[in-house]
């Protein structure tokens, strides 16, 4: 059985699936009985998400606010440094991926100054709206789908539901052709921005679980950090605080025991915090320690240029 959240249906007997086409779209195909909840607050969206109510079981009436979530109000000095450092990255023309959270919007919020930029993402929130409005935004440069925001579900204010609602240059499509890695790398210039809860020395990348604990699922991460590295011009870019909320380091000599490595040190070529960009690239693992070393938190340099010691200097 699947459960979906949809806008009426249009006056031809279809419905859309709104602001999350993702896996809703699988889900409603391999279901043996599908039940919508009909929301008139729901925007209707272009793309994949338009549903034949033939294809729906049972129809039940809501008339529900979505849910909002304000990344922006979350942005603080350390994310907008992170922007800054990540905004000089980009070039113009480029296709941007942002994963979810406060550093993303942040990023957005430093591309006033940038021109024709694109936007190929899993999913994205109310950062791109000033952008597109500015002209900042304009996607005319993509390979895939050029003239059009490419999506698999949005999340954010009323703002950003009033926007893609009824939008044809914002389409919401199948998770499964966003996140493919041959449809990512066709695009040029193609920057993959997502986060991470610590990386290793090596450049290892843990940004589901801490420890055995699951805290998160590893999203699209993988597929965007592949396709922007085989991208001509491409740039994966993990970004995160240079420390948790305890102060401790998110750059570690190892991760924790039972922590997953999501993105391998083979496909990160920068890594940013407040204290810089580490591009890791083409480096050996010495190198990559040190480089890694010079954007941690000042307070824990000297105790991970030690551990670089007792790893590396002893050969």
């Amino acid at each position: 059985m699947a459960l979906v959240h949809v806008s009426p249906p249009d006056k031809h007997g279809f419905c859309s699936l709104g602001t999350s086409v993702d896996i809703a779209l699988s889900a409603i195909r391999n279901a043996k009985y599908v039940i919508a909840q009909v929301n008139p607050k729901m925007p209707r969206t272009h793309g994949d998400g338009i549903i034949s109510t033939k294809h729906l079981d049972a129809l039940v009436a809501v008339d529900e606010d979505l849910p909002e979530v304000s990344y922006s109000a979350k942005i603080t000095e350390k994310s907008l440094a992170i922007g800054r450092y990540i905004a000089e990255l980009i070039e113009d023309r480029s296709t941007l991926q942002m994963g979810i959270g406060a550093i993303p919007d942040a990023v957005l919020s430093c591309l006033n100054n940038h021109k024709d930029l694109g936007i190929h993402t899993e999913m994205f929130s109310d950062g791109v709206i000033p952008l597109v409005e500015q002209g900042v935004i304009t996607n005319a440069y993509k390979k895939k789908h050029p003239g059009k925001i490419v999506t698999g579900f949005a999340i954010g204010s009323r703002r950003l539901y009033d926007f893609v609602d009824d939008n044809p240059s914002t389409v919401f499509l199948d998770i499964s052709y966003v996140n493919d890695a041959k449809v990512i790398r066709a695009n040029p210039k193609v920057v993959a921005i997502n986060s991470a809860l610590e990386t290793d020395l090596t450049g290892q990348v843990c940004s589901d679980s801490i420890g055995t604990y699951q805290y998160s699922g590893i999203g699209g991460q993988m597929d965007f950090m592949r396709g922007a590295s085989l991208s001509p011009g491409g740039k994966p870019i993990i970004a995160l605080n240079s420390t948790a909320k305890d102060g401790s380091s998110k750059i570690v000599p190892f991760l924790k025991q039972g922590a997953g490595v999501v993105t391998t040190r083979g496909h990160v070529h920068y890594v940013v915090t407040e204290y810089g960009v580490a591009y890791l690239y083409g480096k050996n693992l010495r190198q990559r320690a040190l480089a890694l070393t010079e954007i941690a938190h000042p307070d824990h340099r000297e105790w991970l240029l030690r551990c670089i010691h007792d790893r590396f200097d002893h050969c």
